[in-house]
């Protein structure tokens, strides 16, 4: 029977950096008819990866939507980068999806770098299934990658079809619900040939144990197997549409997109099997809507275009110019990579970049009652890297500022701001390369270039030994002059206590009026101490002082403050503070060892380890580190575990430093060119 016509639907094409997703794009497109001939990423003519950041690095660095038409019906593939720093690009892209094609390698060493993307599919429910890429260079077992998968998914992986051997090499492929095989031709259709004899039994067992699997959530089907009964192809096509959409299971094809082969079998059980779009709104809580509805997933400056919200229109039907919950759209695009063609009509189901739409933010939803946060949307990513940046051209810093503020509505996982302790302006994201990126679309995009070198780390000073210290202001160049004596005592305080100032004057030596200026004195000596940082955890109390009718004053008094702090604090045994982060590093059990080497060789004292809740054959590592020692930390934690590894820190405790190590951060800050 053939298949009735489905609204637009949306495929999100992920996985990890290499694995072919690109490629795969390039085929799509071109089994539609979209493109003439594919693309090669060696010469930038591809239509994912479009972006000049793309090109530069061979690789995406954002989302890249196309559209086709497949057999009368709608496609909308988004693109999404492979790499982990641009994950949040990526399950953002996710959630707006009807399916997800997870595209990887025969490579059983490869097969961490997917544990983070399928737990969030797991996480989130959303349908996906697997293509094993470049099949026509595999040189692995196809069962043992899907073995070691396996232990990764929530859900049972199931193969669709096996591969047909000629020796070390696959040249096609059986599908194990029609009981067909196929012969791949490069730049051809498959050919349609007879099952291999010496195959059939593999066949046989392979379409056996999909069956079973399939019928532990079907009671029909399983009675049928086990009165021995073959159901029909038909039957057992609805079963796996159904268990699709739900995430029961996940398909497993595969292919080589650079030959086209398997791609087309791909569209057809996308075709036939992804759920409808109706189910996306359900599957975000947004629930029923009157008129159009709409949910933007990316945030977009494109030159003259300016702002685009990408969307999925979830309900009814959106026309350039109609007004969505007092939010007006000014025009309407559709995207083929970086192309854009203005479009009439959008309905739903399709995606489409919504024009001049001021206002909105990525993760809500638009209709007639207005725009809402999406329930369950991707929370942000935690920063992990740092970098101190500054405008090249001074009069560009106002620039900066507002560039950076739509940079962060491009990618919500950036973030920005000054340091309070030492007064650098950061960049935050999830890695070196992901600040790269970050810094290339400044000057590209917003036309603003920054310098950017590593953060300061905001050591402090404090006190070990208390005294008592006299100082006298006193100044007389004509007229009124100054004057203002003050005794202070110094006492160290437990880590933590901050600093405190206390007046014990009596008897009128100081008259009240002049004591806040001496502890704003005081307070203004704290910002750098003799070791050259901000002192915290002493106490100051003014004991005695004397004042004169005509020469003291607010200014006086609080010079003299400063004066006693600055004379009396080398006299206290000053020492040095780092910061000491707690961090909880989360990685397969594999790497466990590793990371906990790392942290040794860190300075970083291990508080312990337990498998990471939720995770399946994940560990996370407790420890204690020195800021100073954390800011590449994510870069060697990733070198070290396949990419996958990460951590979630926060400030903890000042801890002393001494010894060559606070010797040459001393003298480092000493210097006449250190950061003031």
């Amino acid at each position: 029977m053939p298949k009735k016509p489905s609204g637009p639907r949306v495929a999100a094409l992920v996985g990890p950096y290499l694995g072919g997703k690109t490629a795969l794009l390039e085929s799509l497109l071109f089994q539609c008819g979209v493109i003439p001939r594919k693309g090669a990423r060696k010469d930038g003519t591809t239509v994912g990866d479009s972006s000049p950041e793309s090109r530069a690095r061979g690789s995406g660095t954002e989302v890249n939507v196309a559209s086709a038409v497949y057999l009368g019906e709608r496609w909308t593939f988004l693109d999404c980068p492979g790499s982990i720093e641009l994950l949040q690009e990526t399950e953002n892209a996710l959630m707006v999806a009807d399916a997800a094609v997870v595209v990887c390698e025969s490579d059983i060493g490869r097969v961490l770098t997917l544990a983070p993307l399928l737990k969030f599919l797991d996480d989130k429910n959303i349908p996906h299934l697997l293509f094993v890429n470049k099949m026509d260079i595999a040189a692995g077992s196809v069962k043992e990658t899907l073995d070691a998968l396996q232990g990764l998914s929530r859900h049972p992986l199931i193969m669709r079809e096996i591969p047909i051997r000629e020796g070390d090499k696959v040249t096609g492929h059986i599908d194990l619900v029609s009981e067909r095989a196929f012969r791949w031709t490069p730049g051809k259709s498959s050919e349609l040939i007879s099952i291999p004899e010496p195959i059939k039994p593999r066949e046989a067992k392979a379409r056996t144990e999909l069956l079973e699997t399939l019928a532990d959530f079907d009671d029909k089907l399983l009675a049928q197997l086990l009165e021995d009964v073959v159901p029909p192809p038909a039957a057992i096509y609805e079963t796996l549409a159904r268990d699709l959409a739900e995430a029961k299971v996940v398909p497993v094809f595969f292919g080589s997109a650079d030959y086209d082969h398997g791609v087309r079998r791909l569209l057809k059980a996308l075709r036939h099997e992804a759920p409808e779009a109706g189910a996306i709104a359900k599957r975000l809580g947004l629930g029923p809507t009157k008129g159009a509805a709409a949910a933007v997933f990316k945030t977009l400056y494109a030159g003259h275009t300016g702002k685009l919200s990408l969307a999925r229109v979830l309900a009814g039907e959106i026309a350039e110019g109609a007004s969505l919950g007092g939010v007006r759209v000014g025009g309407l695009l559709r995207l083929l990579g970086g192309r854009q063609e203005k479009a009439a009509l959008a309905v739903a189901g399709d995606v489409v970049a919504l024009a001049r739409t001021e206002g909105l933010a990525t993760g809500v939803a638009l209709s007639a009652a207005g725009a809402r946060a999406i329930p369950g949307w991707p929370a942000k990513l935690a920063a992990l890297f740092a970098l101190a940046i500054h405008a090249e051209k001074r009069e560009d810093d106002v620039k900066l500022s507002a560039a950076l503020t739509k940079l962060i509505e491009e990618d919500p996982s950036l973030s920005f701001g000054p340091n309070a302790d030492t007064g650098e302006f950061l960049l935050w994201g999830l890695g070196e390369m992901h600040l790269q990126i970050a810094i290339e679309r400044l000057r590209q995009r917003f036309h603003v270039s920054v310098k950017a070198k590593r953060p300061q780390v905001p050591y402090k000073e404090t006190i070990r030994k208390g005294i008592k210290q006299h100082a006298r202001q006193k100044k007389q160049s004509g007229g009124h002059g100054e004057f203002g004596d003050v005794h202070v005592e110094i006492k160290p305080l437990g880590r933590g206590a901050g600093f405190t100032f206390t007046s014990a004057i009596t008897g009128g030596a100081i008259p009240k009026q002049y004591v806040p200026a001496v502890e704003m004195g005081v307070r203004e000596s704290l910002t750098r101490g003799p070791l050259g940082f901000p002192v915290v955890d002493l106490a100051v109390t003014l004991t005695d002082g004397q004042y004169h009718d005509v020469d003291s004053s607010d200014m006086a008094f609080k010079k003299a403050g400063a004066l006693a702090m600055r004379e009396g604090l080398p006299a206290c045994h000053p020492v040095l503070l780092e910061p000491i982060c707690h961090v909880e590093i989360a990685i397969p059990s594999e790497f466990t060892s590793k990371a906990q080497r790392l942290v040794s060789g860190r300075r970083g004292q291990i508080l312990g380890f337990d498998t990471k809740p939720n995770w399946k054959g994940w560990d996370q590592v407790l420890a204690l580190l020195p800021q100073a020692e954390m800011h590449d930390l994510i870069i060697e934690l990733r070198s070290a575990t396949l990419g996958v590894g990460t951590f979630a820190w926060r400030f903890d405790h000042l801890q002393e430093l001494t010894g060559k190590h606070a010797d040459q951060v001393i003298a480092q800050r000493q210097q006449p060119d250190a950061a003031q």
